[in-house]
């Protein structure tokens, strides 16, 4: 019982790890835009050297309409044309296709992915407390009760990567020729399938104190 438990905590500290990695880092999805390589994350999306948050104008110019970005770094009166187009061509697709439903989409993939880190920190805790189980309490198996958390957090990575996928393979891979999902988006999928394993590790250990307990004579 507890090898396996040893085992499903090791995947739980790892899982956890790339949960956190993947949803702080901006290489979800890397571009050409224009001929130059520009990359994004669930936060920011970067162009060249900087990186912009996502809901975030990227310095429009009063007067010149939506979409015209503009480098703030430069002094007053000068532009730099070739990212100040990369700004402009970026913000009109993201406009096109409209500010709310691409709000929505971000909030919800980043939600998810949150949700999943709490229930896999959760699921550590559970199951170090795990390795405390008390024949007393036998109505509440932790084992059990961390495999449940651990699946929980599987199930949230998956609908985090899921509608990440849908929406990326639907709306910005039409619009980009030149595009691949970067290694922030990898690392989820083994988060996912780290997740998966400590949950399926605890199970096995509870299906093994239960047997055990069952054939114990009173």
């Amino acid at each position: 019982m507890y090898s396996f438990m040893g085992g499903g905590l090791f995947c739980a500290w790892v899982g956890t790890i790339l949960l956190v990695v993947a949803t702080a880092t901006d290489h979800w999805m890397q571009y050409r835009l224009s001929g130059a390589f520009a990359h994004q994350g669930l936060w920011r999306y970067c162009l060249g050297s900087k990186c912009y948050l996502q809901t975030e104008s990227i310095g429009e110019a009063p007067g010149r309409g939506l979409g015209c970005a503009w480098d703030q770094s430069l002094p007053q009166g000068r532009t730099l044309r070739w990212k100040g187009h990369l700004f402009c061509r970026w913000r009109t697709l993201w406009l096109r296709e409209g500010k709310r439903p691409a709000q929505a989409y971000w909030n919800a993939t980043r939600a998810f992915m949150i949700l999943s880190s709490l229930c896999a920190t959760s699921g550590i805790i559970i199951g170090i407390m795990a390795f405390s189980q008390q024949p007393t309490f036998t109505r509440f198996s932790r084992p059990f009760s961390a495999g449940i958390v651990f699946f929980a957090s599987t199930f949230f990575v998956l609908l985090a990567l899921a509608i990440y996928t849908g929406v990326t393979v639907t709306f910005l891979g039409r619009r980009f020729g030149d595009w691949r999902f970067s290694w922030s988006y990898i690392l989820g999928w083994v988060a996912l399938l780290m997740t998966f394993f400590a949950g399926i590790f605890y199970m096995c250990a509870y299906r093994m104190n239960e047997c055990r307990r069952l054939s114990t004579p009173r």
